[in-house]
């Protein structure tokens, strides 16, 4: 399984992309501007598309890819799986027909290119030889992370989240935790706006790895764009002992 990093920033700015990562060659784990630097036939091949919420940083990019990849005589659709609030927030703020045009009921109502898929916490989606489990997390909308497994191991993506209990249990309980994108979105000066908005601060993540019983790699992602020298030089002075990176659009994990 690879994973190729499309955008894992918390803002926009020179260089920085938001929220999109491409999985193999067919799923997106969200879909944020990241995805704007895909070509065509790469864009052409996605079918599957994982929503963690519905803020604007995790789904922007996704109108625009409806539009590349609809075609009058499909044989795949595009699906889309998300929580059912967050399906509900795009089919109503997104494809609205105001917005952008509705491709739920494009070329017709009964035969759409784009599909809605209701993805709750616990489930299981399996797409080829990948299971995607959708695991609930603590923002300040209802979302999700989740756990991609094959038979090389696991990866794991938190989407966006601040201290949660829900999480660790299903890290804990998968054998082969191989890789694990965590957001850390401000630094610990900024702690009660990292509270009141969902997120994690480097206190507050490295409290919560505590926890976690494996040893992956753990790839830090999300970051507020001018931030990012801050935030990784607080996470690692106290998590010494842990493998911690800085994701950075291109990376490339395989699992």
């Amino acid at each position: 399984m690879r994973i190729r990093v499309l955008g894992c920033s918390g803002g926009i700015g020179a260089g920085s992309r938001t929220s999109a990562m491409l999985v193999d060659s067919d799923v997106l784990i969200d879909a944020g501007t990241g995805i704007g630097d895909l070509g065509l036939e790469d864009l052409d091949s996605i079918r599957h598309v994982f929503l963690t919420h519905a803020h604007l940083d995790h789904i922007a990019g996704l109108p625009m890819l409806a539009d590349r990849v609809f075609d009058e005589n499909f044989e795949t659709p595009l699906t889309v799986y998300a929580r059912e609030e967050t399906l509900r927030a795009v089919q109503d703020h997104l494809f609205n027909g105001i917005i952008w045009p509705d491709f739920s009921r494009l070329p017709n109502a009964h035969n759409p290119m784009l599909r809605y898929r209701v993805c709750s916490p616990g489930d299981t989606i399996r797409i080829g030889y990948r299971d995607f489990y959708a695991v609930d997390v603590m923002h300040s909308v209802p979302s999700l992370g989740f756990t991609v497994q094959n038979s090389g191991g696991v990866f794991a993506v938190s989407g966006d989240t601040k201290t949660n209990e829900t999480l660790w249990p299903v890290l804990n309980a998968c054998d082969d935790l191989r890789v694990l994108v965590i957001e850390v979105s401000f630094p610990d000066e900024m702690a009660e706006l990292a509270a009141d908005s969902g997120h994690y601060t480097p206190r507050t993540l490295t409290d919560d790895l505590k926890r976690l019983r494996h040893e992956p790699e753990i790839w830090l992602t999300g970051m507020k764009p001018g931030e990012e020298s801050k935030i990784y030089d607080q996470v690692l002075a106290a998590a010494p002992d842990k493998n911690i990176k800085m994701l950075s659009r291109g990376t490339v994990l395989t699992v």
